[in-house]
């Protein structure tokens, strides 16, 4: 293990350099060895803490590190626990270090120490030397540990190398505005005095239920970095919004900060004179009285601060609502389905009344407590909560918490033009406000193991750095389209998921909120291909003329009738779309509309888990809904080298327990099966299958064997050097290797078995007819051979005829002698291919007649040229002279 650290108490220079040394370093590990100063932690949880996995301490085995990279030190007294590591007696150590020379340091391998600014200037260097692109985020972060130990490049300590790197970096596309909301400085004891003197002058202002801070100050002289006072009083006093007038030398100076989306102060410093962006602006207010200038700002607050209405993005779509007539039972057997614990009470629309009033809320505990007092027969009017208050669509959230928090109301219907639109729960409520760390205890913020804060976030750059000209392009088009039409566009799936690992993937799956069927028509039309449609699931398939395939479908919610069911669809919202996923981190999604393209949405803390590198459902009965899940769940975990999470695991031994493979013979069992078997290297996935007792499920005839025993892991391991054999032989002819390994599985079963599992998982008759032939076959022919140590080739090819690839790949993985399988690949390199010289052409110029005769005289000269009796055209004729003389 390869280990990359710092000192304890790292500052922004140890934390870029650490990321810095990773580009020189790709394999190796990121730890802390202690903790960070309060910014440093602050920019990880707000931008790092997905991107970098830094490991525990706890979870490092130190005695496996076997090379250890310092950064930004040299002093075996501040890295802490990972001092222990210089024990190690095969210990590499490299040391990247700016700090002048201390009798404690201590000596490595390869040193690389400059007399620099900051350690980040030197591996910056070293990055340039060996031509390292670095993106847009790493270069504003290896800026900005350049900045904080240069004091912005004012340092005494600068040196040109600095500025160098500095220069370089801002053309790599380093964001100095982020750089300079993290660097503190120092305030001097002038400007201590008037932070004191603003701090008593401020005045608090709730305006549209914003709280925003405005201080008035009077100084005769004008103070230099004004703006930092400002700052620094912001950050003392935790505000969102603060709007400075200052008076100083004759005129009045407006400095305005915001954090948060609802409060632009760019817009509203423009009103006033001045300018600059959504977050910091000023403007400098002429003839004028500062209390005159303070009257006139906060009528430019009251004109332009509107908190945006966030009903409408937060709310559950569509609204499943209960009729007041349905019984208890009915009801429960309804919230069941849709996996939800409340509902709004409604009576169905009319054409004298086409929007029916609210008229309660139940919840799944009222159903439940009712049922068990045998009020199953009762009308749900009889329980519901009738004191329910509504929404619009424009409410805001102070509106909804007011609700949701005060008036304890369990959910709140949203109505748009008085028609139910949607509803919004406290689990909606609670994931916006964890969404935005102004409201989180700041603790949480440092803590590696949250959730992460960014359930939405554009990945613009990841896109961009990650997918080929062609595929962007197609991705805009396909969000044009659909705003086109009205509707929603959402990437999703393993596409999003590989995108967010870096990962190759072109199985584009599009879902859209709307008609996808009508989506599927107009974008096949503006791409010039063709379509093709599912109409009971709402799905289609858009083919582009290069053959490229979309996969469109609508935005569904799919509920089961009983476990192992097909499942029921009804259209839906991307949310409770995205819910009915298989993981968590298969359900997140990229909306592609122009005006939010590359936005991810992430409900379920997908990014984390995928951070973590767990396979994790969604819900505790999603085996039970669909068993085949845990075929994927297995699939995932080999291929994708993640772990399947504890409880998930539990839930499949659950799962098994209750024999739900044996109750059903889905055809989705099979088509797993075969996405596992297709797998470049299938025995880890094949042994978990093992390990979870599904042979005993999908091979019946197996059970003694279920546990993959000596013999059978045997038989596996050939037909995988078998396939891979064969792949190295570049030959133009495909081979279906999950036909192999299941022929090498069923090597101890009888035809009649395997057709009986072919049957059982509905299998095609193309399918069904080629495995049952190549079995008969091969395990007919296998033991000729094994009898046979010297067999004529001409021999060897009558017994090979009929069998394919797919047979003589299983043949070889089954075969106990070597003679045999020298036998096979002689006739897949070689002897399959020797003809005769001599055509049916030839024997008509010859003199012989056409007929039955001709095929019996080409396998003769082709035996004969295979067991080398003859080599030329002119033997070819003097031996049919012989056998086949002429009249």
């Amino acid at each position: 293990m390869r280990l990359i650290t710092t000192h304890q108490n790292a500052d922004f220079d140890g934390l870029a350099s650490m990321i810095a040394a990773q580009k020189l370093y790709p394999d190796a590990a990121l730890a802390f060895p202690g903790s960070q100063e309060k910014n440093v932690r602050d920019f990880i949880a707000q931008n790092l803490i997905y991107t970098y996995n830094f490991l525990k301490t706890k979870d490092i085995d130190l005695d496996t590190v076997d090379t250890l990279i310092l950064v930004d030190t040299r002093d075996s007294k501040r890295i802490g626990g990972f001092k222990s590591c210089l024990q190690n007696p095969n210990i590499k150590l490299h040391i990247y270090d700016h700090h002048p020379q201390n009798g404690g340091d201590i000596d490595g391998e390869l040193e690389v120490i400059e007399d620099f600014g900051s350690t980040t200037t030197l591996i910056v260097e070293e990055i340039r030397k060996k031509n390292i692109s670095i993106s847009t985020e790493e270069a504003t972060l290896f800026a900005l540990g350049i900045y904080e130990d240069t004091g912005s490049l004012t340092h005494l300590t600068t040196t040109p190398a600095d500025l160098i790197a500095a220069a370089w970096l801002l053309e790599q596309g380093a964001q100095l505005d982020q750089v300079a909301q993290f660097i503190s400085h120092e305030l001097t004891s002038k400007q201590i005095s008037i932070l004191h003197e603003l701090i008593k002058s401020a005045k608090k202002y709730t305006i549209q239920d914003i709280p925003v801070v405005v201080v008035t100050h009077s100084i005769h002289e004008y103070v230099d970095e004004f703006a930092l006072i400002v700052r620094r009083f912001m950050a003392m006093e935790n505000l969102n919004v603060l709007f400075a007038l200052i008076s100083m030398g004759g005129r009045i100076y407006l400095i305005a900060r915001s954090r948060i989306a609802d409060v632009n102060v760019g817009i509203i410093a423009r009103d006033l004179g001045g300018g600059g962006h959504a977050t910091a602006a000023s403007a400098t207010l002429k003839e004028m009285t500062l209390i005159e200038s303070e009257e006139k700002l906060i009528r430019t607050l009251h004109r332009h601060i509107h908190p945006q209405a966030i009903a409408s993005e937060m709310m559950s779509t569509p609204a499943i609502n209960i009729i007041p007539a349905t019984s208890i039972n009915e009801t429960k057997e309804i919230l069941t389905r849709y996996n939800i614990t409340a509902a709004p009470v409604q009576q169905r629309p009319t054409e004298s009344e086409p929007n029916p009033p609210i008229l309660g809320i139940i919840t799944l505990r009222i159903v439940e407590k009712a049922a068990h007092h045998n009020l199953g027969h009762r009308p749900v009017s009889d329980y519901m909560s009738s004191e329910v208050r509504t929404l619009p669509l424009a409410a805001t959230l102070a509106d909804i918490q007011e609700l949701i928090i005060e008036n304890r109301q369990r959910i709140i219907p949203i109505l748009d033009n008085e028609k139910l639109v949607g509803v919004i729960t406290r689990t909606d409520l609670l994931n916006r406000l964890v969404n935005d760390p102004a409201h989180l205890p700041k603790n949480l913020l440092y803590e590696s193991d949250n959730p992460s804060l960014e359930r939405t976030r554009n990945l613009n750059s990841l896109i961009v750095d990650s997918l080929n000209r062609e595929m962007i392009q197609l991705l805009q088009t396909i969000g044009v389209v659909a705003s086109a039409h009205h509707c929603n566009a959402f990437a999703v799936g393993g596409f999003v998921r590989d995108l967010l690992l870096k990962k190759p993937n072109f199985d584009l799956d599009i879902v859209i909120e709307g008609d996808g069927i009508l989506f599927a028509k107009a974008l096949a039309q503006r791409l010039g291909g063709r379509y093709k449609t599912h109409e009971r699931f709402k799905t289609a398939m858009v083919v582009m003329p290069n053959d490229f395939k979309i996969d469109i479908a609508t935005a569904r919610l799919e509920y089961y009738e009983y476990p192992a069911a097909m499942p029921t669809v009804e259209l839906s919202s991307i949310k409770l779309d995205l819910s009915r996923r298989d993981f968590t981190i298969n359900a997140m999604a990229i909306q592609l509309n122009p005006n939010q393209f590359g936005t991810l949405l992430d409900f379920f803390n997908s990014q984390n888990d995928l951070k973590k590198k767990v396979i994790k459902v969604l819900h505790n009965l999603s085996f039970v809904e669909d068993p085949s899940r845990i075929f994927r769940a297995i699939r995932f975990e080999a291929r994708m080298g993640f772990q399947i999470s504890p409880h998930t695991k539990r839930l499949i031994t659950n799962a098994v327990s209750m024999e739900l493979f044996g109750k059903t013979n889905d055809v989705r069992f099979l088509s797993e099966l075969k996405h596992i078997l297709s797998e470049e290297n299938p025995l880890p996935a094949l042994q978990k299958l093992a390990e979870f007792d599904l042979f005993q499920f999908l091979w019946p005839d197996l059970r003694p064997h279920y546990k993959m025993d000596r013999r059978m892991s045997h038989v596996l391991n050939q037909a995988q050097l078998a396939l891979s054999w064969f792949e190295l032989l570049y030959l133009d002819e495909k081979c279906s290797h999950w036909m192999v390994y299941l022929l090498a599985i069923m090597s101890r079963s009888s035809v009649g078995q395997l057709s009986e599992f072919c049957l059982r998982f509905e299998e095609s008759i193309k399918d069904t007819a080629f495995l049952l032939e190549q079995k008969e076959l091969v395990d007919a022919k296998i033991h000729i051979f094994a009898r046979n140590l010297a067999m004529p080739q001409s021999h060897i090819v009558t017994h090979f005829k009929g069998i394919e690839i797919e047979g003589l790949l299983y043949m070889m993985a089954i075969a106990r002698k070597n003679h045999v399988k020298k036998a096979i690949s002689l006739y897949v390199t070689t002897l399959r291919h020797i003809e005769p010289e001599l055509s049916g052409k030839d024997l008509i110029t010859m003199g012989y007649k056409p007929g039955p005769q001709f095929r019996e005289i080409l396998t003769f000269l082709k035996n004969a040229k295979l067991d080398k009796r003859i080599k030329t055209a002119e033997d070819e004729r003097e031996l049919l002279q012989q056998r086949y003389p002429l009249q």
